[in-house]
């Protein structure tokens, strides 16, 4: 360890006095340039310009295709992804989180479709049940018509109680799924 900082001070004392001399020499010198240098330090920075554009337009030029260009899509009919989407939400998915989730999409879809259930009619609560009502109705409905107790065909219904559960039982989706509830 001694010898490199040893070396390293050696360095720095001879690059220092190498520095110094050559302050030293003639001081009334003037740059000349030709015309054939010239030439070539213009060329030089025209390959470096070109090379900097050509790196930054690599995607274009190579067509590299994005994950929309692979799809067949029914917005690329109309070129509405091209107004609402952009590349540069690429990028930045990863500081927030996106709000065109699955389950989203699923309740404007069903809006669209007049076929969003109302999850309250199905548990058999009001509009501003508390999670504790929602919870023990469920429990409820659930022992009444659950397969294994029932010995019937109720599993279309249970089907339907546990989704109506799900949504409601969790505060974001309940959120999201109150706002749908009222587009309908």
């Amino acid at each position: 360890m001694k010898k490199i900082i040893i070396f390293m001070i050696f360095a720095i004392v001879f690059g220092v006095s190498q520095t110094g001399h050559a302050q030293n020499g003639n001081l009334d010198m003037e740059l000349e340039v030709s015309d054939e240098e010239k030439i070539i330090l213009f060329s030089g920075f025209a390959i470096a310009v070109l090379g900097v554009f050509l790196f930054l337009a690599r995607d274009i030029i190579l067509r590299k295709k994005t994950s929309y260009d692979k799809e067949e899509l029914e917005s690329k009919k109309d070129k509405t992804f091209e107004k609402y989407h952009s590349d540069w939400g690429d990028d930045y998915e990863e500081l927030g989180q996106r709000r065109n989730t699955k389950e989203d999409k699923e309740f404007r879809d069903a809006v669209n479709n007049d076929e969003l259930p109302n999850y309250y009619e199905i548990i058999g609560v009001p509009n501003n049940a508390t999670p504790e009502e929602i919870k023990k109705k469920f429990r409820e409905l659930a022992k009444k018509t659950h397969p294994d107790k029932t010995r019937e065909d109720s599993e279309e219904e249970m089907a339907k109680l546990n989704k109506a559960y799900e949504v409601l039982s969790d505060k974001e989706s309940r959120e999201k799924y109150d706002r749908y509830l009222k587009i309908g």
